[in-house]
């Protein structure tokens, strides 16, 4: 029996994915549940498990985008497994066919060596290296190129039009230094996050505004009980969970930043998730912490981890990346002093935190060296005033700045759940 694979939806409105990599090769013998492919949807990157036992026959390749419910592969289920299969294995074990193909070069080029022969010159053909072809010829002329200053990619280094149509005069000496180039396809996953960032830039009235936090009052907080606090929960005492419940505070004194435009109305929101962008191996992945109002110090810390963790192992899954009333991203960790964050459309607002320096400021009329990160808010102006966005970055700073009494009410051992 034949059973035709097909893609199944990894979530709702996603409607295609690409093939990021096979994990087996055509007329492997599969077990069922056995992972054979990962895709890439626009969200995140999937396993495709094996839905029988049987020789399996590929209908794609890699880097192919397929629509959800397109036929990927053919299982012939009535097909049995080779007692010797594991010799097929790709993965390199060590075995005979590893020995024999060991056996076989060393032969090769024992023979060559002693038979003198030489591997062909390609300098000896007719399209040598740096020969161009009539359409090359004519394309350089026009843009008074030498061709011997152009690295041919075509047959055995001819320069073909597409080199020509590629090269660029020279602004100076040549220094004889490598000036080559690569392409590779974006995976699915870039591409959207691409074409979010442009959207977002085109469709949105996206205004920043900036300010800066003393970070004393946390460095203390942290030096004081970090040590107990990871103690007794498991998790360090961070940066994002003070950053968290400061944007949650924040956000209640000034909802318009917690809510998003849908067509000609203004949706707000009586919750409160936060996407936190993190870097994964497939590149930017934003999960989402569900309800932050309701979390404590330990709890943010807690969901921080673990997404952090599914993100970096590729297990994040498109449920736990979808929503997010409000996005914080922290590029302070790779050491950008300053920037201004793209909004996470359809959000309308988000926190850029950034490194933390030692800067002199000005405290009651005298300087002292204190830890100052800069902040930035980067928001949607079509409903959120300026007033609001400045006010909302005010009420950060503030929390930030006193933590004791305005995010743990007085009572740092309690809020710390120690």
């Amino acid at each position: 029996m034949i059973l035709e694979m097909k893609v199944p939806s990894p979530g709702e409105s996603i409607t295609e994915v690409e093939i990021a990599e096979w994990l087996v090769e055509d007329g492997d013998y599969v077990e069922k549940d056995q992972a054979i492919a990962e895709v890439d949807s626009d969200k995140a990157t999937l396993e495709l498990p094996a839905e029988a036992s049987g020789t399996i026959t590929l209908k794609a390749e890699e880097g192919d985008a397929v629509a959800v419910g397109e036929v990927v592969c053919l299982i012939d289920t009535s097909a049995e497994p080779e007692a010797d299969a594991s010799t097929t294995y790709k993965g390199g074990d060590e075995g005979s066919g590893d020995k024999d193909v060991e056996e076989n070069l060393a032969k090769e080029q024992k023979e060559t060596k002693d038979t003198g022969t030489k591997a062909p010159n390609p300098a000896n053909k007719t399209y040598a290296s740096g020969a161009a072809s009539p359409a090359a010829k004519k394309i350089l002329a026009e843009k008074d190129i030498d061709a011997s200053t152009v690295k041919g990619t075509g047959k055995d280094g001819r320069i073909t039009k597409d080199d020509a149509v590629n090269a660029v005069p020279s602004m100076g000496t040549p220094t004889g230094g490598d000036r080559g180039s690569s392409r590779s396809k974006m995976s699915m996953l870039r591409r959207k996050v691409a074409e979010r960032l442009v959207e977002a830039k085109n469709t949105t009235a996206m205004l920043t505004t900036f300010n800066e936090v003393d970070m004393s009052p946390i460095f203390e907080l942290r030096k004081q009980y970090k040590e107990d606090f990871k103690a007794k929960h498991g998790v360090s005492l961070g940066f994002m969970s003070f950053f968290t419940l400061a944007v949650v505070r924040a956000l209640k004194e000034y909802p318009a930043v917690n809510s998003m435009i849908d067509g000609k109305e203004m949706v707000s929101y009586d919750f409160i998730d936060i996407s936190i962008a993190v870097s994964g191996p497939k590149g930017l992945m934003v999960p989402v912490i569900r309800n932050a109002e309701n979390l404590s110090f330990r709890g943010v810390e807690s969901e921080v981890k673990r997404l952090a963790i599914k993100a970096r192992d590729g297990k994040i899954t498109v449920d736990e990346m979808t929503g997010g009333t409000f996005t914080i991203s922290n590029g302070g960790v790779f050491g950008s002093m300053l920037s201004t964050p793209i909004i996470n459309p359809p959000q309308s607002g988000i926190l850029g935190m950034h490194n933390i320096v030692e800067r002199p400021v000005a405290i009651d009329g005298h300087v002292e060296i204190r830890p100052i990160m800069f902040v930035a808010l980067s928001y949607d102006h079509r409903i959120i005033d300026g007033k609001e966005s400045v006010g909302f970055l005010v009420a950060v700073k503030e929390a930030l700045e006193n933590p004791t009494e305005l995010l743990m009410d007085k009572d740092v051992k309690r809020a710390l759940e120690l």
